[in-house]
């Protein structure tokens, strides 16, 4: 993260991420292998097009997919807010998916659950995963600065006797 990235100075900052994607053995007869997002690690990672192996064991392996960014708005600091404050706060790996066998090709690392759940209307595939500690930190920055939650306001209720014409009866 830089200077300009700060979350007081930018209207919508960005911090550098690389998703971690889990291949193993399928045992299904329709595909060969299953795919799952496993994390988001700090940094940028490799820009490269295809995904990195990390490591291979043969049941199963470790792809680095990097390049990707978180990106906040103040107009979801709502949805960011209540995401912190939840049990288990999650970072969301919003990715296309093709065939069964190819891997995933995450686009989209969101911290709104609301994000993430339009993107379900869609083909995308979501992957909740956790979210490390300093992309917390810097979200919850973020909302500090920008998020002043309203009031809730009781609506006052009327009196709907007091509309009655005397004696009870309604005007014909």
């Amino acid at each position: 993260m830089t200077e300009r990235d700060s979350p007081a100075d930018n209207p919508t900052p960005t911090f550098p991420v690389a998703v971690i994607l889990e291949r193993r053995k399928a045992s299904s007869p329709w595909c060969d292998y299953t795919w799952q997002a496993k994390g988001i690690a700090v940094g940028r990672g490799d820009d490269a097009a295809d995904p990195r192996v990390v490591r291979d064991d043969g049941d199963s392996a470790l792809f680095l997919v990097g390049g990707l960014d978180v990106t906040l708005y103040a107009d979801e600091c709502e949805s960011y807010y209540y995401n912190l404050i939840s049990e288990t706060p999650r970072a969301y790996v919003v990715a296309h998916v093709g065939d069964p066998d190819s891997a995933p090709e995450p686009f989209r690392i969101s911290m709104s659950f609301d994000e993430a759940h339009a993107y379900l209307e869609g083909d995308d595939e979501i992957f909740a995963v956790d979210v490390p500690a300093e992309v917390y930190r810097w979200t919850e920055a973020f909302v500090i600065a920008n998020y002043f939650p309203e009031k809730k306001r009781k609506r006052k209720l009327r009196d709907w006797t007091a509309d009655e014409p005397a004696g009870g009866a309604h005007p014909s």
